[in-house]
């Protein structure tokens, strides 16, 4: 069984910053990539960034030049540095877990809430 436990959401104004951070945890072998998504009521979960196994990452348009996706050095952790927010970033975020032969695993998602 994999677990993927989340925090670091809260609520923020503005231009400031939030970290959000991912363990993973359980019957883990090997990892093909940690990510972030986020979801808005109405509409379908979104990528913000991903982060592979061999350290190569992606993001999403949107949050270019304002997110950073890291791997912790020792467990098999996730790091999303969100800075300069915006209300638009407002969602609820979920950690994304990919492993083995198309496993996948989600988090239960924090809250995260940019006020103008």
């Amino acid at each position: 069984q994999v677990q993927l436990d989340e925090s670091g959401g809260g609520l923020v104004q503005a231009g400031g910053s939030l970290r959000l951070s991912c363990e993973a945890s359980g019957s883990i072998s090997s990892i093909n990539a940690m990510g972030w998504y986020r979801q808005t009521p109405g509409n379908e979960r979104e990528l913000v960034a991903t982060i592979t196994g061999g350290g190569s990452t992606n993001y999403a348009d949107s949050v270019k030049g304002r997110f950073t996706i890291s791997r912790g050095n020792v467990k098999n952790m996730v790091y999303l540095q969100m800075n300069s927010l915006k209300p638009e970033d407002t969602a609820v975020y979920y950690c994304h877990l990919a492993i083995g032969l198309g496993h996948a695993f989600w988090g239960q998602g924090t809250q995260v809430t940019v006020s103008s």
